[in-house]
């Protein structure tokens, strides 16, 4: 969903500092807001007036968003993960904070929403030291119309068994949330010690699928793994449908230590040629520990076809090697530690220049100069991957020179109009967020840039741009 937190139908822009600090408080964090048609900006923190809490070090505000209309007033709102947030004794407990948009803007209408663990509160539980709640986000409206936020808390213990990981399902708007992990009656998979499930997170209208990177598939450590849901309620609970892995029948490749299937996820509604209405839905993981040969740590997407049934099929295997593709796998590029995909017109048959993907490629480098500069492949996702992708990176495309360790790809964020490619990191005259077009060619240029220090953005910052939208 594009951002419009006034509603005055033009999109707006929300840009992420996780590590900045508020006034003298490092770590923070902060989520700026820049409103389309020049009506100006405004600063989130845990500072500002009507958002709960108070800025403490490390919070982590803004680590992940979501945009969607919870309330449905036709203004959107904003979800705001904050991770690292200390609860009494807990540590990095973490929350979630919603601020309503209203027709002058976010934080001027309904009372902020606090989503956190403990007794009278929304999620229940009681918080725990390093639970991370917040740490991944994903909202939207479902096939039915309904209002929802998926909440993942990757840190949650289950038992004795740390960082297991789980999630919550937030529907409606509500005030409460159901909990959901591997130790549930019905959902695939046993929780395991370091699974983290729930840290990562992507929905469509009609389906939505909760990453385990950390799971260990038989002797392999880190080789991860995904479970995926449907929208429709059973018990309150979303309707468990498959888990996967690279141990799953059908799926291609071999569960292998730090592999990291599920690392970063992406998911779009899905018409095939045959259907009549969007009922299914592709998804994309990343595998970026995946090792191509003797190559170590190269990376890989896989593509999967979800049908109104429940069933799943893998449709696509993404990697740099492939015929006729921009770039060539080296040992470490880490292709698919981010992701972002779209389908910009969800109501028709899906092509390849509707259906899109981002790819990170934060290890990429084209000299030693330039160590883990980093890049973004964008790949249709319908059709032959290689037949029309496109490569944009520092001094190809995104308007920055190239540096070492800029990780190039660690930001990505995905609009019907839009890919946002953030840079926070490299030399500090380098961040910024910069705007794409989904069909853009190799090294083609950017439609806008947004720095700190212009167009209203407060100067300083320490990861402008580590989440954009």
């Amino acid at each position: 969903m594009e951002a419009d937190f006034n509603g005055d139908g033009v999109r707006d822009t929300v840009i992420a500092d996780p590590e900045a600090a508020v006034g003298s408080v490092r770590g923070a964090g902060v989520v700026h807001i820049v409103y389309g048609g020049g009506k100006g900006s405004m600063q989130l923190s845990q500072e500002t007036p009507g958002v709960s809490g108070a800025a403490e070090p490390g919070d982590g505000f803004g680590f992940a968003v979501a945009i969607w209309d919870a309330d449905g007033d036709g203004c959107s709102d904003i979800a705001v993960g904050v991770p690292y947030e200390d609860l009494g004794t807990a540590r990095d407990a973490g929350g979630v904070q919603v601020v309503y948009g209203s027709g002058t803007g976010l934080g001027n209408g309904r009372a902020v929403k606090e989503y956190h663990q403990g007794s009278g509160s929304p999620l229940g539980g009681a918080p725990e030291t390093g639970d991370w709640v917040g740490y991944a986000l994903a909202a939207g409206k479902t096939a039915a119309g309904v209002s929802y936020l998926l909440i993942g808390a990757p840190g949650e213990a289950i038992g004795t068994l740390e960082k297991a990981g789980g999630f919550y399902y937030v529907a409606a708007n509500a005030a409460t949330a159901v909990g959901i992990n591997q130790a549930t009656p019905g959902v695939q998979g046993v929780a395991e010690q370091d699974d983290r499930f729930g840290a990562s997170l992507a929905a469509s209208p009609n389906h939505f699928t909760v990453g385990a990177p950390g799971e260990s598939i038989g002797s392999a450590p880190f080789a991860g793994a995904a479970v995926i849901f449907s929208h429709t309620l059973v018990s309150q609970i979303p309707k468990p449908l498959q888990s996967l892995s690279q141990d799953t029948e059908g799926v291609q490749g071999a569960e292998e230590p730090g592999d990291g299937f599920a690392t970063s996820l992406a998911m779009i509604p899905y018409r095939p040629a045959s259907a009549t209405s969007t009922t299914e839905s592709l998804l994309a993981v990343g595998v970026p520990g995946e090792d191509l040969s003797t190559t170590v740590d190269a990376g890989a997407v896989q593509v999967f076809r979800i049908t109104a049934s429940g069933s799943v099929t893998q449709v696509n295997w993404i990697d740099q090697n492939l015929a006729d593709a921009e770039e060539q796998a080296e040992a470490g590029d880490f292709f698919g530690q981010r992701l972002a995909a779209i389908n910009t017109a969800p109501n028709s048959t899906a092509s390849a220049t509707t259906t899109r993907l981002a790819v990170g490629v934060p290890g990429e480098e084209t000299s030693e100069e330039h160590s883990e500069k980093g890049g973004v492949q964008i790949f249709p996702l319908v059709g032959a991957p290689g037949g029309s992708d496109a490569w944009i990176a520092p001094g190809e495309g995104i308007p920055a020179d190239p540096a070492p360790r800029q990780l190039a790809g660690m930001s990505l964020g995905a609009t019907p109009s839009a890919l946002y490619v953030g840079m926070p990191y490299g030399p500090a005259a380098g961040h910024a967020v910069h705007v794409f077009g989904w069909n853009v060619a190799s090294g083609g240029a950017s439609t806008r840039t947004f720095k700190p220090g212009e167009g209203g953005i407060p100067t300083g910052d320490v990861a402008f741009g580590a989440v954009a939208r």
